[in-house]
């Protein structure tokens, strides 16, 4: 049967598929003729009787493949019902969806302001998300005129938005005083310098009693300057510490980086939470870390720091001062686990490390997150071990020889089964746990996969390097065996993840090689 007589009889069955399948008013809307006023015609006088959608499929029609501004206004029409917490968790998506439309005034600024204006939390990130990209020259008309609006409507928290933006400026001008410093000074006087920079009245100020752009819920109340550091990373990272009024003056730790596109890593953790939420709707618990990530303008941001935590890396050097022995030393992490917790404690300390550790080789390998060394994946004294810096995803690689795309396995460290195991060698019971856990947060996410494509096929927007094609999208279609039954993509996944079994004393090799390299470099 030829295309075009295909699309035909679909366009023929218009009114049936409008009264038995309204949810496939997409592919309707791919095979209509745009070109021709009469069908046009006949498509926005249908849209006036389609059933409302439902959200999944809302979120699909809002993409560039659909610019016609009847159908988004159906869509929007449909998001209507989005609880204030659903369009918290797609509004990074929807800020994006913005620069596809045509008119300055359009339904979907207006949902949004509506929604912005009547929900605190909503207006705080809204207001962040545009602020951020108002660098940009093709999207600072429109994004302006949405602050402006969303400003006058609420002048209160205005003064409180403005008042984080002199926090962040304030910032900007310590964290270049310490990348010059730095190059001419040793740490310990360019850190003593920061100090002295800080205790200045107009620091004192501008960094004490503000919400925190991260979690307006937090008020950071005053700046404990001797806390605060800077990372040794090229951009020099600040590291700034602040009591917090609401957790009986609990330390709150902010990194503030200035020279790194922190948006990949917000849609990355996004995306992460969104997982976390999703298991836990089925009752699957994964004791996910999915810790604050805020860009806040041009290549500037912010990163909450998990209090009480270190890297694998730090603790594999602790227990062996020979950083090229470190990584085969497999009791540092067990050892450094019941130092944190003692007697009884221990035990559930190996269960959420267990859990967490589930939740993590799933995400990563559905997200195709690559760069996975001891320096980036992290663990909290209670057990939970948490990924961080997300620089490649959906299988764009650092190789020697560039960026390299390709499948990323299933990782699994020898190490980390020894712990799930108890320190014990063949603790099959345990590890027979821990690969359930894996299989059940698989299938879970398979049942969710148009939902992370279509919000992946959204941000295509955003002009990210590594997210600008149908091929990065293909990406999550194959992680997640989308094509596949349930039960071939069990199967499948079952040997991806015996694969990772058998490759995990390289993953040891690649670390020991990481480790050596960063002991030369210091």
């Amino acid at each position: 049967m030829p295309q075009s007589y295909r699309k035909d009889l679909v366009w023929k069955m218009r009114y049936d598929i409008r009264d038995q399948y309204p949810q496939a008013l997409a592919k309707l809307l791919i095979i209509t003729k745009w070109n021709k006023h009469e069908d046009v015609a006949q498509m926005i006088s249908l849209l006036q009787t389609w059933p409302e959608l439902p959200v999944l499929n809302a979120l699909e029609l809002l993409d560039f493949s659909f610019p016609d501004r009847y159908v988004g206004s159906f869509a929007i029409n449909s998001l209507k019902k989005l609880t204030d917490h659903e369009l918290f968790q797609y509004l990074l998506q929807l800020v994006q969806v913005l620069k596809y439309e045509s008119y300055l005034d359009c339904e979907l600024t207006k949902f949004l302001l509506d929604r912005a204006l009547s929900n605190r939390k909503i207006g705080h990130f809204l207001f962040w998300h545009l602020r951020s990209e108002m660098h940009v020259p093709a999207v600072a008309l429109r994004f302006g005129l949405i602050l402006e609006a969303y400003c006058r409507g609420s002048t209160h928290h205005m003064k409180v938005l403005m008042k984080q933006g002199e926090a962040l400026n304030k910032m900007k001008a310590l964290n270049d005083f310490v990348k010059s410093s730095s190059q001419k000074a040793p740490k310990p006087q360019t850190k003593e310098m920061m100090h002295v920079c800080m205790k200045q009245e107009t620091y004192l100020e501008a960094l004490s009693h503000l919400q925190s752009p991260l979690n307006p819920n937090i008020i950071l109340a005053e700046v404990c300057v001797d806390q605060c550091t800077f990372m040794d990373s090229k951009m020099k990272p600040l590291w700034i510490v602040f009591n917090n009024e609401e957790t009986g003056g609990g330390g709150v730790g902010i990194i503030f980086k200035n020279g790194d596109d922190l948006r990949q890593d917000m849609l990355t953790l996004q995306m992460i939470q969104l997982m976390d939420i999703l298991w836990k709707q089925e009752g699957l618990d994964l004791r996910m870390t999915p810790y604050g990530c805020l860009s806040t303008g041009d290549k500037t941001g912010l990163i909450e720091v998990v209090m009480h935590s270190d890297t694998i890396a730090n603790i594999q050097l602790n227990k062996s001062n020979m950083a090229a022995t470190a990584a085969f030393n497999k009791d540092a992490l067990l050892n450094w686990l019941k130092s944190k917790n003692p007697g009884d404690a221990l035990e559930q300390a190996i269960e959420e490390f267990t859990l967490s550790c589930a939740g993590y080789c799933v995400a990563t390998y559905v997200l195709g997150i690559g760069d996975r060394h001891s320096d980036n994946i992290m663990i909290r004294e209670t057990g939970q071990l948490f990924h961080i810096d997300f620089g490649h995803f959906l299988g764009n690689f650092k190789t020697k020889f560039g960026i390299n795309r390709e499948r990323v396995p299933f990782i699994l460290t020898y190490d980390f089964v020894h712990v799930i195991q108890q320190g014990k060698t063949n603790n099959n019971e345990k590890f027979e746990r821990f690969r359930g856990y894996c299989e059940k947060a698989y299938m879970i996410l398979r049942r969710h996969g148009l939902l992370f494509l279509h919000l992946f096929a959204l941000m295509k927007a955003a002009g990210l390097p590594e997210l600008s094609c149908s091929k990065d999208i293909q990406y999550l279609k194959d992680s997640l065996a989308l094509g596949k039954t349930d039960e071939e993509a069990l199967k499948h996944f079952r040997l991806k993840f015996n694969e990772a079994l058998r490759e995990s004393w390289k993953t040891k090799v690649n670390w020991l090689a990481h480790n050596v390299s960063k002991d030369n470099r210091q």
